[in-house]
C-alpha cells in the first residue's frame, strides 16, 4: 500500500464546493498541517537567524565608526582651513608696511614730528539712533544768500584787529 501525501482530489473539491458557514472558525492545527518542512528547510531557517544575530551588531558598529571618521575628516578639514589662514597671518607679518600699519593702528605710534588727533567716541551704543531723522520734504529759502554770508564771514575776519598789549 502506497501512502501519499497530497490530498485526495474528492476532499478538496467538496471544500471548494461547499461555502464556509459564516460563524466558523479556523482550525491553526489544520493550516499548520498542511505546511511540509524538511531537515535542510529547519537548518536552513537556523543559519538565517544566526547570521542576522551576527551581523546586526556589526552593521550598527559599522555604521558608528563611518559616522565618526566622518566627523573626524570634518575636524581634520576645519583644521586646515585655520593652518592655512594662520599662515596667511604670518605672511602678512613679513610686511614692513602691514607692520607699520598695525603699529599705528593697534599701539598709537606716530612718527617724528606727526600730531595725532583721537576722537574719543564715548557714546553708548543705546545713544546712536539706528536710522536718520526724516529730512523735511518743503524746500525752504533763507533771507540772505548763503554764498555771499559766507564771503563776508572770510573777509571781516581777515579785516579783523589785533589786539596789542601795552
Amino acid at each position: 500500500m502506497v501512502k501519499t501525501t497530497a490530498p485526495s482530489p474528492r476532499s478538496s473539491a467538496q471544500r471548494r464546493a461547499s461555502p464556509a458557514p459564516a460563524g466558523r472558525r479556523v482550525d491553526v492545527r489544520d493550516w499548520l498541517g498542511g505546511i511540509r518542512l524538511s531537515g535542510f528547510a529547519f537548518i536552513m531557517l537556523g543559519l538565517v537567524a544566526l547570521a542576522a544575530l551576527v551581523l546586526v551588531p556589526s552593521v550598527g558598529t559599522y555604521l558608528d565608526q563611518r559616522a565618526q571618521i566622518a566627523a573626524l575628516e570634518e575636524s581634520v578639514r576645519v583644521g586646515q582651513d585655520e593652518v592655512e589662514a594662520l599662515q596667511a597671518e604670518r605672511q602678512q607679518w613679513t610686511d614692513p608696511a602691514f607692520i607699520t600699519t598695525q603699529a599705528r593702528e593697534r599701539l598709537y605710534y606716530v612718527r617724528p614730528g606727526e600730531v595725532v588727533y583721537l576722537i574719543d567716541d564715548d557714546l553708548p551704543e543705546s545713544a546712536i539712533p539706528e536710522t536718520a531723522g526724516t529730512v523735511s520734504e518743503d524746500v525752504e529759502r533763507t533771507s540772505t544768500d548763503w554764498m555771499s554770508q559766507f564771503v563776508r564771514s572770510v573777509v571781516s575776519a581777515g579785516d579783523a584787529r589785533t589786539a596789542v598789549a601795552p
